[in-house]
């Protein structure tokens, strides 16, 4: 987790909570590119399931990409509006499949 760049930033800190400040913040941008990327992989999948005709698993993975698309418009990593469209495009697809 320690990086190069926070390792830098951490020897420039001069204040206490400043070095603590920077920490947290390196765990939070780590958290908000998991969620990032756990969303992007899980559309990536489900298109691959829309693709392969598969219904249920779909309908599946279409549900946690709801739930962490969710959670990551709540925690401002994705505007709302996209979020909706997303989420509303592969609905359709979904709906379409048969």
């Amino acid at each position: 987790m320690n990086t190069d760049k926070q390792e830098r930033s951490l020897k420039m800190a001069n204040i206490k909570s400043s070095k603590k400040a920077i920490k947290v913040i390196a765990k939070k941008t780590e958290n908000n590119h998991e969620l990032k990327a756990r969303v992007k992989n899980l559309i990536k999948d489900t298109e691959k399931a829309i693709a392969a005709n598969d219904h249920e698993k779909a309908s599946l993975l279409f549900k946690d990409v709801q739930k962490y698309l969710d959670q990551a418009v709540s925690k401002g990593l994705v505007k709302s509006n996209t979020s909706d469209r997303q989420k509303k495009r592969l609905s359709a697809k979904i709906k379409n499949m048969k």
